[in-house]
């Protein structure tokens, strides 16, 4: 099964199934961009609009991406609810050129997207191309400790368990692909679920400035 096609089969479970890497994202995500305001934020891989519904909170308007019209479908009922009226969805191929203006966006924020791209260059690449100067782009992914123990996403159907396609990235790999595409390192930061005591970190997260 694709990427696409299963992100599409999941959409109609992602929320409500038992996740404890996407529950601690949502809580790094909030903790780090807290207190913060932008004036243009895009969103890379939305999903089922997780952090939409919070960036929305910090941005005055929001591009929201996803390749999978599932996860899409499912952030516009989700933000709907709420009576966002400054978020915007899209489909879109991230490993393809963006519908993005150039030097247009003050905050990128990509969250459990990376580990389903092979090659981080040209994201980083167009992600420079697209933020304004003194522009942040913010990632959060699975950390790749726990891809060395063959740790992956996946979800469960009655028909059996289906393993999403991912790719290792060491924490080399993003630092050097930020630096060729010229952005700054300001922050990085590993983070642990509060049911990971004793076990190696579940989530790394970057703040990049251009």
């Amino acid at each position: 099964m694709s990427i696409r096609d299963a992100y599409t089969n999941w959409s109609a479970t992602y929320d409500s199934d038992r996740n404890m890497t996407r529950d601690l994202d949502a809580v790094v995500t909030r903790q780090l961009l807290a207190g913060q305001q932008y004036t243009t934020i895009l969103e890379l891989g939305c999903g089922t609009g997780k952090n939409t519904v919070y960036l929305r909170q910090i941005g005055e308007r929001v591009c929201a991406l996803d390749f999978s019209e599932g996860m899409i479908a499912a952030a516009r009922t989700k933000l709907a609810a709420e009576a966002a009226d400054n978020v915007v969805f899209a489909v879109a191929d991230l490993t393809q050129p963006w519908p993005i203006a150039a030097q247009s966006v003050d905050l990128i924020a990509c969250n459990l997207v990376l580990e389903h791209i092979s090659d981080l260059a040209f994201v980083f690449s167009e992600a420079h191309r697209v933020a304004r100067t003194g522009g942040r782009f913010f990632v959060c992914e699975l950390h790749p400790f726990k891809q060395y123990q063959g740790k992956q996403a996946t979800f469960q159907r009655a028909e059996g368990q289906t393993d999403i396609p991912a790719f290792v990235h060491h924490l080399s790999a993003f630092l050097d692909a930020a630096t060729d595409a010229g952005f700054v390192l300001k922050q990085l930061r590993e983070w642990w679920h509060e049911a990971d005591q004793g076990l190696p970190p579940r989530l790394a997260s970057f703040m990049f400035e251009k």
